[in-house]
């Protein structure tokens, strides 16, 4: 079973009990310096394909269909590794997703996280 699972946007400051704080999106994210990120890996392969990011666009009303074909991203190449490489880092100890985005319930961090969770 993985350790704790948390979620945190990158304009959020870093806390001790994040644990590992890894950044699971392909670009990074805008005004925010490495050193404020305080960040162990960022895993740009784990993020959905830029077509599939640039389709959702942030459309809450799109997060049934991203959930479904983000999954099936995940089944397979560099996706798929960098998603088993994020198992192993969550069997190690606390993990904190870092993200992006503003919507803090329609992004893919929740996905991964909840992906995480069932394994």
């Amino acid at each position: 079973m993985a350790a704790s699972i948390h979620l945190k946007r990158a304009y959020e400051t870093p806390a001790e009990e994040d644990g590992t704080r890894v950044l699971v999106d392909r670009l990074w994210p805008r005004g925010v310096s490495k050193e404020t990120l305080q960040l162990d890996h960022w895993l740009k392969a784990v993020a959905p394909s830029t077509d599939l990011r640039k389709w959702f666009n942030h459309d809450p009303d799109k997060w049934t269909e991203l959930r479904r074909r983000y999954r099936q991203e995940l089944e397979s190449g560099e996706q798929r590794q960098a998603f088993e490489e994020l198992q192993a880092l969550a069997q190690q100890g606390p993990l904190t997703l870092i993200y992006g985005a503003r919507d803090e319930r329609h992004n893919h961090a929740v996905l991964l996280k909840e992906l995480l969770e069932e394994t």
